[in-house]
């Protein structure tokens, strides 16, 4: 079986500056075979209704739900007290968050909704003998990625319906912060985000994974974009939590004190 590339843009968070150097670098990139999206597309950013339009028009890619897909679909604003990822519901910075839920779903209408529910909770392929999991956290939750200690739980698993596979990966989004860590013959892949990075590193990403011939190549490329662009556009539309997410595109890590 020849190699196949997939490559792979995450946690956008309406951030359209970035995502459209993203696609750019994966047009320019030589032999993509698929393109994955780990989920996270619309809510903490300027620009839901354009992130949804430029999503809708990619061609040969696959669409992973995160958590904020899913607070979309659940329309998580609307219970008693609304909370996500453990935060107390009386904190201001979570109430804030919700308002932003809110405020993503009034740009995204129901188009939006209906996209959401489209895509999967999680994908798996095995190229020769390497199997692949793309996940936005974790196939079990989507707010918490696997430790070493479930993945390898998850590979002993699986390798009981693929005894032919030596090679396990797993893939996912979600944290923001780039990981790369392996244990016996498994390994976990994390890119960081696209849209909203929390390293410390301004810069968006997207990564290339490329399996074939018992080899695995993974390469994350950082790049730059016009950060003020985006910076600016929430000024403009001010969703809620705004100036919290115009410091943490400033400096690249969560900022809650404005």
């Amino acid at each position: 079986m020849p190699a196949k590339t997939f490559a792979i843009i995450t946690d956008i968070h309406a951030n359209v500056a970035s995502l459209e150097k993203a696609l750019t670098l994966i047009d320019n990139h030589d032999d993509v075979d698929q393109k994955i999206c780990l989920g996270d597309c619309f809510a903490l950013g300027p620009s839901p209704k354009e992130t949804l339009e430029i999503l809708m028009s990619i061609e040969n890619c696959i669409f992973i739900r995160g958590n904020h897909d899913r607070y979309l679909i659940e329309r998580l604003w609307e219970q008693e007290q609304p909370s996500l990822e453990g935060m107390n519901p009386d904190d201001p910075i979570c109430q804030a968050i919700v308002a932003n839920e809110k405020w993503t779903a009034e740009q995204v209408g129901e188009q939006g909704v209906v996209f959401a529910k489209s895509m999967h909770i999680a994908h798996r392929e095995i190229v020769d003998s390497i199997l692949v999991e793309f996940t936005h956290a974790w196939y079990q939750r989507d707010d918490m990625p696997p430790t070493m200690g479930e993945a390898l739980n998850w590979r002993n698993h699986v390798r009981h319906a693929h005894p032919d596979v030596s090679q396990f990966l797993f893939v996912h989004g979600h944290v923001h912060i780039p990981r790369n860590e392996t244990s016996e013959n498994l390994t976990i892949f994390c890119q960081g985000a696209t849209g909203l990075s929390f390293d410390m590193d301004t810069r968006g990403s997207v990564a290339f994974l490329t399996l074939g011939n018992g080899a695995v190549e993974w390469n994350m490329v950082r790049y730059d974009y016009n950060q003020q662009t985006t910076i600016d556009l929430l000024e403009e539309r001010q969703p809620p939590f705004y100036k919290n997410l115009q410091n943490t595109i400033r400096y690249a890590t969560i900022r809650n004190d404005e």
